[in-house]
């Protein structure tokens, strides 16, 4: 049986039935979403959802996502990490966009507001460190001291 929190769909045609969809969905919709915005490093994650994670038993992709109704109108809170050097507003605000435009377009949902917190930045790691694993400590290129 459908819990009271499933939020249900219209339908065009109500003869056929009718469709349910979990607040869970909506969560991982707006999460992927989020992730996908350049400029975003990652999602914020409680420690349960890290944990699972890490030991490969499920990858959440609800992480850092809060979606509630308000009527007929959902409330999307973001938790997100930001790559160092990007324009926060400029990133939120496509975070925000791209939210909207998913869930709209998946779920025929209106989306009353997004709110996106930033709970740090990121420092961008050299992909190619010229820091030997081996020798740490060498002053050229070569390794050599």
């Amino acid at each position: 049986m459908a819990e009271e929190t499933n939020i249900v769909l219209q339908s065009d045609n109500p003869d056929l039935g009718k469709i349910e969809i979990t607040p869970e969905v909506l969560e991982i919709i707006a999460g992927i979403a989020a992730a996908e915005v350049d400029g975003v490093s990652r999602m914020q994650s409680s420690l349960y959802k890290s944990v699972n994670e890490l030991l490969g038993i499920r990858k959440d992709h609800s992480k850092g996502v809060k979606v509630s109704r308000d009527n007929d109108q959902l409330i999307v809170e973001i938790f997100v990490y930001l790559n160092y050097g990007v324009s926060v507003p400029k990133v939120a605000l496509e975070i925000q966009d791209k939210v909207k435009e998913q869930l709209l377009f998946m779920t025929d949902l209106k989306v009353q507001q997004v709110d996106v917190h930033v709970q740090g930045v990121v420092p961008v790691q050299a992909e190619n460190s010229s820091v030997d694993p081996n020798n740490p400590f060498a002053n050229n290129e070569d390794g050599e001291e």
